[in-house]
């Protein structure tokens, strides 16, 4: 039987909305793009680098912008990103918690790791790159890429960034051409895309603050970090039933006021609210029970929503382990516990993926075996087809089917983030080798 889609998330709230929230935003695009240089330049002006740490980047008298996010010493020495790098800046209007995702082909498993709880991404694309006099140019495979997995991974702001513009002959016809090009590539894979914007990341023009020159490349738009400061964060999943994967279980004693002696079943809201009195059922075992109390994080009674932790207490005793899922009867009555699913993938194991290899895969906090069954097809980046494959190789995006060792409680992951993706894991090197976003699920 297959799991019925019909529910879907309600309309964000004012405060899913929030522009006054700090914003998680991550930068991606091909290599030596710019990545690093760009988030440097807006730490510097925006002027979120003390003077003694822009002295500590300095090479051959120059500032080194890149060195500002490139810590570890490997990234240094190479002049490259390897590992996401976390800054934290603000401007007088917004907060921001920006990620420099690494370009390199065999990092793509931490730009993954970075979208994945992304409000918005800026994909850098390098001009001197292209044959941007071409007004049909081709983009490089790794926008491509980044840009299919921002889609899939359902990040809701992404915007392009032209950039090193101030290294061509000729910077609007460049931008001209290669915003074409962006337009033509987003509009053919789906991609949502916020704004294209040209900047100089080097010379910090459009970046912090509009050119000197109105009107350069014929933008008339506001700068990169203008921009930014507007941008939504992601909405939660408010408006669905509740979802709440079970992450540690607390037995109290029985002189305790805070639960009356019951357990305690504590984990982050995935989906909806937790409220007393909802009736719930415990997936996958398929038990029923009513919230009696819900705790916050400092264990005040209230009501607590989605993205949020709680501590939940039943009216009753049941078998409740960690890795299992409190579902609202809602959801739950839409979300067959299943053994076989459909799903996409992001393969990013160096290891091909082929059908009858087994992992483990981590749903939630639960950890259940999973076999290959086939490899439906595979997406070509470059054509934007679906082609017939019987592997996938390190960083494709690909269709499988898994048959699962124990059932899940699932829902696609257009309808339901949380209950709608998993991670597999190398079961002997303990690596994660994919991203998996249910598409379908049966029993």
């Amino acid at each position: 039987m297959t799991t019925n889609t019909s529910i879907r998330p309600a309309t964000a709230d004012a405060s899913s909305t929030d522009t006054h929230a700090a914003l998680r935003l991550i930068t991606c695009g091909s290599v030596d793009d710019g990545k690093s240089t760009l988030i440097g330049r807006l730490l510097v002006d925006s002027k979120a680098v003390l003077q003694d740490h822009l002295a500590g980047v300095q090479r051959k008298g120059e500032t080194d912008l890149a060195l500002l996010t490139d810590g570890l010493s490997a990234e240094r020495e190479q002049g490259i990103t390897i590992d996401v790098a976390y800054r934290y800046f603000s401007t007088e209007s917004r907060k921001f918690i920006i990620g420099d995702a690494p370009g390199h082909e065999q990092y793509t498993r931490n730009m993954v790791t970075a979208a994945s709880s992304a409000d918005a991404a800026v994909v850098l694309v390098d001009a001197t790159k292209l044959t941007w006099q071409d007004p049909s140019l081709a983009l490089l495979p790794q926008t491509r890429r980044h840009s299919l997995l921002l889609k899939l991974l359902r990040v809701p702001s992404v915007v392009f960034a032209v950039n090193k513009l101030d290294a061509v002959a000729d910077s609007t016809l460049a931008f001209a051409h290669v915003r074409a090009a962006l337009q033509r590539f987003a509009e053919a894979a789906g991609v949502p895309v916020t704004a294209v914007v040209p900047v100089s990341a080097l010379k910090g023009w459009n970046v912090v603050d509009r050119p000197a020159e109105v009107g350069w490349c014929g933008y008339q738009g506001p700068a990169l970090l203008e921009l930014l400061e507007g941008l939504p964060v992601t909405p939660t999943d408010v408006g669905l039933p509740l979802a709440l994967p079970v992450q540690w279980v607390e037995k109290f004693s029985s002189s305790s006021d805070t639960s009356q002696g019951r357990r305690i079943f504590w984990g982050r809201v995935a989906a909806g609210k937790a409220t007393p009195g909802l009736p719930v059922r415990i997936m996958p075992n398929g038990q029923s029970a009513k919230i009696a109390q819900v705790l916050n994080h400092v264990r005040t009674p209230g009501n607590v929503a989605a993205g949020h932790s709680a501590g939940i207490v039943l009216d009753r005793e049941v078998d409740v382990s960690r890795g299992d899922w409190l579902l609202a009867e809602a959801i739950e009555s839409t979300t067959t516990p299943a053994r076989s699913i459909s799903a996409t993938v992001a393969w990013l194991d160096d290891e091909p993926l082929v059908p009858g290899r087994v992992y483990w895969a981590l749903h939630g906090h639960r950890w259940v075996k999973a076999k290959v069954k086939r490899v439906v097809h595979r997406l070509d980046i470059h054509t934007l087809q679906e082609e017939a494959a019987d592997r996938l190789d390190p960083n494709a995006i690909g269709l499988i089917e898994l048959a699962l060792q124990e059932p899940l409680a699932t829902l696609p992951f257009s309808n339901a983030r949380a209950l709608g993706s998993m991670v597999l894991v190398d079961t002997a090197t303990h690596k994660t080798a994919g991203a998996v976003l249910v598409e379908q699920a049966s029993a």
